[in-house]
């Protein structure tokens, strides 16, 4: 296992899975008064954890693809797919749900009552961070490299 291996883009993708996953701990959603977000009701503080009991362990699992590249590629193991893909797709789609979850569908009676707070938003910037890591770690390789057009 060497470390010396793992690029700026992997460090880039770690730091945003850390920030997930630390985040999910954090106040992501505050209530006004009337506010009720199954058996809370307002004034109060939920975290991620607390307001998403599925979506907790999805953003989890996201936030192991960083540490899992960088397992890889400190190992030198052979892919059949460009390293970063992966872990690309999985930033997206934790971008994904965090955003809807936040900007779009927020958990709760009514929408007005419920705020976001700081922890959603370091939720909402640690995808972006595992995104532009991977696409870092893409650049560094070379990708994959383009056919001419009619082969296969």
């Amino acid at each position: 296992m060497d470390f010396s291996r793992v690029e700026r883009g992997e460090w880039i993708a770690i730091l945003g899975g850390l920030l997930l996953a630390g985040s999910v701990f954090l106040s992501w959603y505050g209530l006004k008064v009337n506010g009720a977000v199954g058996d809370v009701t307002g004034p109060a503080d939920l975290t991620g954890w607390e307001a998403h009991p599925t979506m907790r362990w999805l953003l989890i699992a996201a936030a192991l693809a960083p540490l899992i590249l960088a397992w890889i590629v400190a190992n030198d193991h052979a892919l059949s797919w460009p390293r970063g893909e992966v872990t690309m797709v999985v930033a997206i789609a934790a971008f994904g749900l965090v955003g809807y979850s936040g900007l779009i569908d927020r958990p709760g009676d009514s929408n007005s009552l419920i705020s976001i707070r700081f922890g959603w938003v370091l939720a909402f910037l640690g995808p972006i961070l595992m995104l532009a890591g991977s696409i870092m770690r893409q650049n560094e390789t070379g990708g994959r490299r383009r056919k001419p057009p009619g082969t296969l």
